[in-house]
């Protein structure tokens, strides 16, 4: 195995974008080399598009991904998890450790349907994971020895940053960062829209609403200031700042975005259910 490489073999239920931005992002930073990660799909063309693309294994089905596998990434949709770990249950050994990356999707709701065959670990992406500057949150219930615990985080920060977090906070965490960039992406477009209102050509609205935001968030992530100060920094007495948070204040907008959260929080906790 040439050097740098893990010796543990990664597997993926599903090819979707997230699978795809993980088994990239471990591939680019060496931590698995692509003939010891397996993956299957229901879409076949897909898969094989991916195996070719990257040197995986197209296995033939989710079982064939478990038994070449020491860690497996159940990356499929809430409402059929529980039909793929039917499927896979009976593969399952103790030594394997599945990996949940799916919102509202319990370690109790896992563990119920496949019982005690292995160890869980449920974890919340998002979707900047596909630029390799995710957020993940991820909690283990003290299942894992360290070093697994230090393969899923090594595995995990290969998208960007990793929070380990208990998991009653889990709900809290998709509300914020797993959704979040959907937020944030409505807020680029509202901006682009009064930038438009206010004359400028849609493509550099667009531009500029994009890099303010990142710009923003650097500056913020960097400084270790509070967003308060960064926007006092901004705003002048009397000025066009100023009049700008008048008016987002006057429509409800941090009101909204806490009740956004707020909304979201409750969906994913029904999820589980």
């Amino acid at each position: 195995m040439p050097e740098g490489k893990r010796s543990f073999r990664l597997g993926f239920i599903g090819t979707g974008n997230m699978a795809s931005a993980i088994i990239k992002g471990v591939i680019a930073h060496g931590i698995v080399h692509p003939n010891s990660i397996h993956a299957f799909d229901v879409d076949l063309a897909k898969l094989n598009k991916l195996s070719a693309e990257l040197g995986i294994c197209a296995a033939k089905d989710n079982c064939e991904v478990v038994s070449n596998s020491d860690i497996i990434i159940l990356a499929v949709k809430p409402n059929i998890y529980g039909k793929v770990l039917l499927e896979i249950k009976d593969c399952l050994e103790e030594s394997h450790i599945l990996v949940s990356i799916a919102a509202g999707i319990t370690v109790d709701f896992i563990r119920q349907i496949i019982g005690g065959r292995c160890k869980v670990v449920r974890t919340m992406p998002n979707t900047p994971a596909l630029v390799g500057e995710g957020m993940t949150a991820l909690c283990t219930n003290h299942d894992l020895s360290l070093d697994e615990l230090k393969e899923i985080k090594e595995i995990l920060r290969a998208l960007g940053k990793v929070e380990e977090v208990p998991e009653n906070l889990m709900d809290a965490v998709t509300a914020v960062s797993g959704s979040g960039p959907a937020y944030v992406a409505m807020f680029i477009e509202a901006m682009a829209d009064g930038g438009v209102l206010a004359g400028l050509p849609r493509d550099l609205a667009y531009r500029m609403a994009i890099q303010t935001v990142l710009g923003t968030a650097k500056l913020l992530s960097q400084s270790g200031k509070h967003p308060g100060e960064l926007k006092d920094m901004v705003s002048s007495p009397g000025g066009t700042t100023i009049e700008a948070v008048r008016q987002l204040e006057k429509q409800g907008f941090r009101g909204a975005v806490i009740e956004a959260v707020n909304a979201c929080m409750l969906k994913a906790k029904s999820l589980g259910k």
